[in-house]
């Protein structure tokens, strides 16, 4: 197949702005990006027509305003499908083949202390649930567990409710999400059963962070620290705290747009911006020893 990375940046913003201004969960700021999109247009600002270059661009400048990491124009390399949401899930299944459907470690470390590294992203949980409860049960016998999300760059907030489930006895509302259209708020929570053996909601849990951790990753993390569930060991995060659909703009590029914020039951707020804070703070390459000599100081107690 011949690749076309030509663009008419006309269409691409054009588009852009129309779908910003339907669906990004802050209408007003909304506003303000169409408005900046549509003057730098017009002042010659995306007179390119290599398609990865308007990208960078463009990304630049939806950022440029309230920071919000998870409104992008994407690049990819090869050429996307024009189905809504389907560019993601097709860069992404390679990833979820080469990692054990996102769970590339599982350990028994001294002192009867599991180690379950979650990368490079939590999966769409109609991929990843098998993995993941084979994991989560296998973990389940540990004294203690160190959930390792330090190279954890988001993905499905179904697959952080899964998770929360096995380390909980009882359901539980972990998050609110409010989605701009219909005006509507969803509650996320944790599952009355899961395949296979919880690890229950009494035995020490440490979850490992960095500052690349982002968006459901650190959904996870703060759902967790919130709930008092887990202590948070390592670097604070990214802070992307709003759910994202993809459009696609071009064969190599897709609007990425924000439609939903999280809105946390304990905190009533979010990590948009902020970032998880670590509740032991420390480089992440010290993080797992750290995490580990506290959870086996807990256990000797």
């Amino acid at each position: 197949m011949t690749t076309v990375t030509k663009v008419q940046p006309g269409r691409v913003i054009d588009e852009t702005v129309r779908l910003l201004t339907e669906h990004y969960v802050f209408p007003d700021t909304a506003g303000q990006l169409a408005e900046l999109l549509k003057r730098r247009h017009a002042e010659g600002a995306y007179a390119v027509d290599d398609a990865e270059e308007l990208a960078r661009l463009v990304t630049a400048d939806l950022r440029s305003v309230n920071g919000d990491q998870h409104l992008s124009l994407q690049y990819h390399a090869g050429q996307v499908p024009e189905k809504q949401g389907a560019a993601v899930l097709e860069s992404i299944r390679g990833d979820f083949d080469t990692s054990l459907g996102g769970v590339p470690r599982v350990e028994l470390l001294d002192g009867g202390v599991a180690l379950l590294e979650l990368a490079p992203m939590l999966f769409p949980l109609d991929w990843s649930a098998e993995p993941l409860a084979a994991a989560l049960a296998l973990t389940s016998r540990a004294q203690a567990l160190i959930v390792d999300l330090r190279a954890n760059r988001g993905g499905d907030p179904d697959a952080v409710a899964f998770i929360c489930s096995y380390l909980l006895d009882e359901r539980t509302h972990l998050n609110s999400m409010y989605w701009r259209d219909g005006d509507r708020t969803e509650q996320s929570w944790s599952q009355p059963h899961v395949p296979g053996a919880r690890f229950g909601g009494s035995k020490p849990v440490y979850v490992l962070t960095s500052n690349h951790t982002f968006s459901a990753a650190e959904e996870l993390a703060y759902d967790l620290q919130q709930l008092g569930r887990a202590v948070v060991v390592g670097e604070r995060t990214r802070g992307g705290a709003h759910p994202r659909e993809g459009w696609t703009v071009h064969p190599h590029l897709e609007a990425s747009i924000p439609i939903g914020r999280a809105v946390n039951p304990v905190s009533g707020t979010n990590w948009e911006g902020t970032g998880v804070q670590p509740d032991i703070a420390c480089d992440a390459s010290g993080a797992l020893d750290r995490a580990h000599s506290l959870a086996r100081a807990q256990l000797e107690d």
